[in-house]
């Protein structure tokens, strides 16, 4: 009995077809490999978004430090907030952040829903990269609920649907109802 005889009785060699097989796999690995490089070729930081969460560039990411309660050169509408004494919502994504995308209509919703009662805030840390560490943020979206004082009450990385915020202002005695009613009146009739 030959070398090859043995083998393939062995069931160790694969002159019997196999060998198609394999550049199969192999077909389908580099099939595989060209969709999800095409999907990703061009579209930078937004590619990674699809689970919710977007990782921050590495220079974004550095720092852990914590923004005092008015410190955000970027967002010039901060200090009207504070001024007012209103509680405040701060969002922190970017334009093409996935994730962040389906954030942008809530937001919109509750600042003009609540306005006069809440501040709501978009900050995009891609365009403003300064403002990533300044608070403290390693992936986007990241929502950042402060007091009327300017005091941190809680932070949310990923996406937050809108009752969940809702939610989350009454756990902290904030109380929006009202604010809610009263945006459903047209001005002048009642």
């Amino acid at each position: 009995m030959n070398d090859t005889e043995g083998k393939k009785s062995n069931g160790d060699s694969c002159n019997d077809g196999c060998g198609q097989s394999k550049w199969i796999w192999v077909a389908l690995a580099v099939a595989l490999s060209v969709v999800v490089f095409g999907k990703l070729a061009g579209k930078g930081p937004s590619a990674c978004c699809g689970g919710g969460i977007c990782p921050l560039p590495v220079a974004v990411a550095g720092s852990n430090a914590v923004p005092p309660a008015v410190a955000t050169p970027a967002a010039a509408a901060v200090a009207p907030a504070l001024a007012e004494k209103l509680p405040r919502l701060v969002d922190l994504g970017a334009g093409k952040c996935i994730p962040c995308k389906m954030m942008a209509p809530i937001l919109e919703e509750l600042r003009k829903t609540y306005a006069g009662k809440l501040d709501v805030q978009f900050i995009d840390v891609w365009v403003n990269p300064d403002e990533a560490p300044k608070y403290g943020i390693k992936i986007i979206p990241t929502q950042i609920f402060y007091d009327a004082a300017g005091k941190e009450l809680f932070r949310h990385e990923g996406f937050f649907a809108r009752e969940d915020i809702l939610a989350k202002w009454k756990e902290f005695g904030v109380d929006l109802a009202g604010a809610a009613a009263m945006s459903d009146v047209t001005p002048g009739v009642r």
